[in-house]
């Protein structure tokens, strides 16, 4: 699917379009899932559609999707693993175990900014048991700054989103890295401006 495709797609269905195409990424819809997200904050920017639904539909879209990752982890364990990963996805299954072995809960913040991985690793710790409660803090606040992100790149820059996302597939991790330490900043800036 192309982009003109995955437009009209959206406009089409509107905000469930957004939801459904975001939920089943989670068993490879082959778009990549930066490229959805700021479809829905370009269209908003045009107005085809309300920013506040548009992202709450793209926000839940992401969220439940990855969420089904973990439950179908928990309750079938390496199977559904097995069946969803293929011989050429079988470095990033590494790339994840790596990741979860080397951060633990912290590889779901992480594993975002990390194209294919964002979506093995909810699997990974659904069968390693890690508690829906954990899981949740960790994947929906890094979610939703996650969204926040791509969303606001496709209302401000809706015109290169397939360059953005390119960008994003290829260097994600280093963009997130940037967001962190960005964000650090502005924390400890704000705080000193408090005291």
């Amino acid at each position: 699917m192309e982009l003109q495709d995955l437009l009209l797609f959206i406009e089409q269905y509107g905000y469930f379009a957004l939801f459904f195409s975001l939920w089943l990424g989670i068993i490879g819809m082959p778009l990549p899932d930066e490229m959805i997200v700021m479809s829905g904050g370009f269209l908003s920017s045009l107005e085809k559609m309300t920013v506040w639904k548009s992202f709450l539909l793209t926000y839940l879209g992401v969220v439940s999707g990855l969420s089904l990752g973990y439950v179908l982890g928990k309750l079938f364990g390496p199977r559904v693993l097995d069946k969803l990963v293929n011989k050429k996805k079988a470095k990033y299954l590494l790339k994840s175990k790596e990741l979860l072995d080397n951060y633990g809960r912290f590889a779901l913040v992480i594993s975002y900014f990390i194209p294919i991985v964002r979506h093995i690793l909810p699997y990974l710790v659904g069968m390693n048991n890690m508690s829906f409660k954990t899981y949740a803090l960790f994947s929906y606040t890094t979610g939703f700054v996650w969204t926040l992100i791509y969303f606001t790149l496709g209302l401000l820059f809706g015109s290169q989103i397939e360059y953005i996302a390119a960008l994003a597939t290829k260097y994600g991790i280093y963009f997130g890295v940037f967001i962190a330490i960005i964000s650090c900043f502005y924390y400890f800036y704000i705080r000193k401006l408090k005291k």
